[in-house]
């Protein structure tokens, strides 16, 4: 079959030369981008609505909704190490979209963000205006890509039709409540409900008020505060992470380790401050027990486990002598009779002056009281100093345990003896009760505290044989714990955590309890860019939520963009937000059913987590002004899979995206965040599926070198060039002449080893970027960059383009004839093996396999068109334009995107094999069954190509590879 270009190809008007450049690999991907986009190529239908067909037929039974996590569009613009996973999402979505599924594959953009509202303050520009100039630039980068988005489905967090529907779910979960014993269509119990279904049960008396009296007895105040106390979503004057810095507080989870901001790296201190909670902790147990409903990666799982940190325990209560009690929560209650002293967070209620004797008690030693004249004084001095401290240094467990006495003792309920009350800032308000009961014989912290203030020490738990002293925090035989009702002497741990709770319980002194690590959510943000909150404040400083018809809430122009910083060392300053500066939005008249009347808005904003909790729904129905999402359409694309069958062999009703992938980075913020939302929404019936994402995949991420003289100032890398070693030495590096040291991590501006897709598609064109980041190792491990690899992915797709393209006459030059039986045989192996790596995300064994066969073909005196047509196929979803450009040149007229992805004839399958060892290092790595003739090249490219030499190499380099075919194949790594 020899014909000239094909009317209607990219290059049937390009020059005579036909040769695969990056020059004729920039036309062709531009025209077929183009076809797509005015053809709709990659334009999903929905079973209703307006995406729905327009000639009314059903959509596909099978459906793939795959998923990319949601991208902020930097000003920086993108390196080559940001498209890996839009490649792979690509790549499975156009597989499986051969595979005869209905793909959705969209992306659209998180522009909130503090970045834009940080360039507003430092050059003026309002950040709406950085931020569609980013998106701009971050759409032309990944369209130059080839990705198969439906362009349909694409908007951005701050579109006002968007941001509507944001606020609108906001309100949903601030007009809901948790109800614990309501049953759930998974089995369960404990979802939530309208709000207004609690006033109707309240004011019905079919449930009780907190304190017993009719709900009709209440005053509107104090119903108010009943149904405030429920609420999912809510105001607190509660603990918060205030970072003077940035003027704004942060979540739990937007603090380091250190205690200091991630973004910035200033100091963040405890403060209480009025702020927008959202009660996740509710749903601490479902976002456990439900990790055991999705397919993630066990890691996820544990990270997710870890954060909420479910533990077991009792609820204490010691009465504070005087009056009034203090609650703890313990997870060994069986050593109570060791609890010789209490230590409260210094922001504990308890320690206001009304709780605080106003001189130290007799018999207070002089240790006790830190030098301060009296309690009140030693109370309100020991908290100003604790309030310069951030937590982390409040619990760096370096740090010596000090603290002061309140001047209050409390009775141990199971002894009578009455302990001292300390204050230490070790101790967190946030966490717990923000009170402890110290064993000081069975914890370490607490011996050190009670050695260094004399307190008793009374041991618990019978140390084994030859303990030296100190605290045993082992397990043992109980000891040393017996009053006149119970004796928990000789019993081991849990026989005397039992024992002790059913007394407790009996006695009404405590209660069996499960408590969390997990805090409720931190909700306010002291930002301008940000979603406002669609609430208003009445003159009594009451909440009211707006109606569906005033939404969305807008932002205002302000004067000024950034909120108030302050020195970062000054813990008691407070925020002052810019929506604050505009009077004339905050203050506005509405009619909320009580005639017209003037109310004040919110100065602060949602979290930028706000609008990325529930993209993934909005690309379902992406036009929708009347719903969040039509019901069949999510039913459709996300809804459970009644197949499947949870952990405890429940149908499994967690149903979500079919594959989402993206960085392990955010593992707890987002995933957490967007599980939360997910669960509100499923529980008030706004949609059919328990959990947001169904299979979650980990990419890893595309590192760099980078070089630097020995100034230790970075040189370009483009630049360098590698000494070769001799013998094992290592290899050495110049730059201009001189000597230079390199280093392996992430690109970077600042380390001048940026390289960019716009440098990818200038120098080898898009096809040959996609091939070489699918192909330098398997998509979950993390592998450097090296431009001059580069060349191998564009030999490759250079190799494929002759087979089928005469390069002087652009004639085609396949064969109609039939192909001989060792090709046959390898193209059905070869699709065999293809099919298999593309279904379990192993792209870059796939392309080894394609490799191997192209070669074949190369080698052939002419390639016969039904051993190419397969492996253009077999191409198609890596590197889709060229596959397009040969489809259409082999004389099909329809898109390759849609054909059926090629499959193995059985009988030509049949072949004997043998097992090939493959070692890294002489370890065995790896296993290839292989045909006894497979030649020592083929077998090499295989062997590196596996995911157990990636694994083992870790990045490394090869110095060598013995090759032994058919049977042994040894990598010997460079170092």
């Amino acid at each position: 079959m020899s014909t000239e270009p094909v009317a209607g190809t990219a290059t049937a008007a390009a020059t005579p030369s036909q040769r695969y450049t990056a020059a004729l690999a920039e036309r062709i991907e531009l025209a077929w981008q183009e076809r797509w986009a005015e053809q709709g190529t990659f334009e999903a239908p929905n079973p209703s609505g307006d995406l729905a067909p327009d000639d009314g037929s059903e959509v596909p039974a099978e459906k793939f909704f795959v998923l990319d996590m949601f991208p902020y569009p930097s000003g920086k613009g993108l390196h080559v190490g940001h498209p890996l996973g839009y490649i792979a999402t690509d790549v499975v979505g156009r597989y499986q979209r051969m595979k005869g599924k209905n793909v959705l594959h969209a992306l659209a953009y998180d522009a909130f963000g503090l970045p834009a509202e940080q360039y507003a303050v430092q050059t003026g520009q309002h950040p709406r205006i950085t931020t569609e100039e980013n998106i701009a630039n971050m759409r032309r980068q990944l369209r130059r890509l080839g990705l198969a988005h439906d362009e349909r489905r694409t908007f951005a967090t701050t579109d006002p039709d968007y941001m509507r529907w944001t606020q609108w779910i906001f309100l949903q979960i601030y007009s809901s409540f948790y109800d614990e014993t309501a049953p759930r269509p998974d089995g369960g119990t404990g979802r939530a409900r309208p709000i207004a279904e609690l006033e109707a049960e309240l004011a019905a008396g079919t449930r009780p008020t907190p304190d017993g009296r009719p709900w009709a007895e209440l005053t509107q105040q104090e119903r108010e505060a009943v149904i405030d106390g429920r609420r999912l979503a809510y105001i607190s004057d509660a603990p918060v992470n205030w970072c003077p810095g940035l003027g704004t507080v942060l979540a739990n989870e937007e603090v380091t380790a250190e205690g200091r901001s991630e973004r910035g790296n200033f100091p963040v201190f405890k403060r209480n401050l009025r702020q927008w909670m959202m009660r996740i902790t509710a749903y601490a147990d479902r976002l456990v027990d439900d990790l055991d409903t999705i397919d993630w990666p066990e890691k996820v799982r544990l990270m997710q486990r870890h954060w909420i940190g479910r533990s077991e325990g009792a609820q204490v209560r010691f009465g504070v002598v005087g009056g009034g009690e203090l609650e703890v929560f313990t997870t060994r209650p069986d050593t109570l009779f060791g609890a010789t002293f209490m230590v409260l967070a210094p922001e504990h209620p308890l320690l206001d002056d009304a709780g605080v004797p106003a001189a130290w008690p007799a018999g207070t030693q002089d240790s006790w009281t830190g030098g301060y004249p009296d309690p009140r004084t030693a109370v309100a001095g020991y908290r100003e100093q604790a309030a310069r401290r951030t937590e982390a240094e409040r619990q760096d467990e370096g740090r010596t345990k000090t603290g002061v006495f309140t001047g209050v003792h409390a009775t141990n309920p199971v002894n009578g003896a009455q302990v001292p009350v300390f204050m230490a800032d070790y101790v967190l308000m946030g966490y717990g009760t923000g009170a402890i009961m110290a064993v000081p014989a069975e914890d370490e912290r607490d011996h050190a505290f009670a050695t260094t203030y004399g307190l008793p020490i009374v041991r618990t738990v019978q140390p084994p044989e030859g303990f030296t002293g100190g605290a045993y925090t082992g397990e043992g035989v109980t000891i040393n714990s017996a009053n006149e009702e119970i004796s928990l002497d000789g019993m081991g741990v849990a026989d005397a955590k039992r024992t002790i709770i059913d007394w407790l319980e009996r006695k009404g002194a405590g209660r069996s309890t499960v408590t969390y690590r997990l805090r409720d959510w931190l909700f306010s943000r002291q930002r301008y860019w940000g979603e406002p909150f669609p609430i208003v404040y009445d003159a009594d400083g009451r909440a009211h939520a707006l109606p569906d018809e005033l939404l969305p809430v807008e932002l205002p122009e302000v004067p000024d963009y950034s909120p108030r910083t302050y020195a970062p060392d000054d813990a008691t300053s407070s925020p002052e937000p810019p929506l604050g500066r505009v009077p004339e939005w905050v203050e506005v008249e509405l009619d909320l059913g009580d005639g017209p009347r003037t109310y004040h808005r919110d100065t602060n904003t949602m979290p930028n987590w706000a609008g990325s909790c529930w993209y993934a729904l909005r690309y379902l129905d992406p036009h929708n002004d009347q719903a969040l999402v039509d019901p069949d359409v999510e039913r459709y694309w996300t809804g459970p899979r009644p197949e499947e069958t949870d952990g405890a062999g429940r149908p499994n009703v967690s149903g979500g995206a079919d594959l989402y992938v993206g960085g392990v980075e955010h593992a707890v913020l987002h995933l957490l965040y967007s599980r939360f939302w997910h669960k509100v929404l499923y529980d008030l019936g706004h949609v059919s599926s328990a959990e947001p994402f169904h299979k979650l995949f980990n990419q890893g991420y595309i590192q760099a070198y980078a070089y630097a003289d020995d100034r230790g100032q970075y040189v370009p890398a483009d630049e360098v060039e590698e000494v070769p070693a001799e013998d094992d030495a290592e290899p050495r590096f110049r730059w201009q002449g001189q000597e230079v040291e390199r280093e392996y991590g992430k690109m970077g501006k600042s380390l001048k080893n940026i390289v960019t897709p716009d440098d990818m598609y200038a120098s080898y064109g898009a096809d040959t970027f996609r091939v070489y980041e699918m192909s330098m190792g398997p998509l979950d491990v993390s592998r450097p960059w090296d431009t001059r690899a580069v060349v191998g992915a564009q030999r490759f797709l250079q190799r494929l383009w002759r087979n089928v393209v005469d390069e002087h006459t652009g004639i085609t030059t396949v064969v109609e004839d039939p192909a001989d039986e060792e090709t046959r045989r390898l193209v059905a192996r070869t699709a065999h093996e293809v099919e298999t790596e593309m279904s379990a995300m192993r792209v870059n064994t796939a392309i080894a396999r394609m490799i191997v066969l192209n070669n074949h073909l190369t080698s052939l005196e002419e390639v016969p068109q039904e051993a190419i047509e397969p492996l253009v196929l077999m191409v198609a979803p890596v590197a889709p334009h060229i596959a397009e450009e040969l489809w259409a040149r082999l004389g099909h007229r329809a898109s390759v995107t849609r054909h059926p992805f090629p499959t193995a004839d059985p009988a030509l399958l049949v072949e004997e094999t043998v097992t090939c060892v493959v070692q890294v290092g002489g370890k065995v790595r790896d296993r290839l069954e292989v045909p006894p003739t497979i030649d020592e090249d083929d077998l090499r490219r295989q062997a590196l190509a596996t995911d157990g030499v990636a694994r083992a190499l870790a990045g490394r380099e090869v110095r060598t590879v013995i090759v032994r075919a058919p049977r042994l194949v040894n990598v010997v790594p460079a170092s």
